[in-house]
């Protein structure tokens, strides 16, 4: 599936889930989706984009690796199978995937942080508060991506008179 249409997936997934935990599954499925991206723009990507492409990968990983997978699993959540990134099949249009991933690590970081004011519940609050961090470092990747590919884009267009 183009990522495009997984993030989507993953927009209206977020929008839908009602509670906490499946707010931090969403939150675990945003991460894997960048984490994905990032391996997939670091091996086909356009050249200028894998180093920065790779930062991604590493740091949807690590917000994967942020949130309590038993936590996770105990309540219901995705995480015991595979996540929706496994369905990438490529990117159409990087820029517009860079925008959309962009868009759904803030919606996932706007949606930790009303879990996170809401819980009682001391390690839910603390799962939000590393996830909040984890798509916050996620999206920083992100914009840096977009910094280099318009500078790309201008470097192509620049030689044409």
């Amino acid at each position: 599936m183009d990522a495009v249409r997984l993030i989507a997936a993953g927009r209206h997934a977020l929008a839908q889930s009602g509670a906490a935990w499946d707010i931090v599954g969403e939150a675990w499925q945003a991460q894997a989706l960048a984490q994905g991206l990032g391996g997939w723009l670091a091996v086909t990507g356009p050249p200028e984009l894998r180093p920065e492409a790779r930062g991604l990968g590493e740091a949807g990983g690590r917000g994967c690796g942020v949130l309590d997978r038993a936590a996770l699993c105990g309540e219901g959540i995705a995480p015991d199978h595979p996540p929706r990134a496994a369905q990438l099949t490529g990117v159409a249009d990087v820029r517009q995937t860079l925008l959309g991933l962009q868009a759904l690590l803030g919606e996932v970081g706007i949606a930790l942080v009303g879990v996170a004011c809401a819980t009682d519940d001391e390690a839910l609050y603390w799962q939000c508060i590393e996830s909040i961090d984890a798509a916050d470092e996620s999206s920083d990747r992100v914009r840096a991506l977009l910094r280099r590919l318009t500078v790309r884009e201008r470097g192509s267009t620049s030689g044409v008179a």
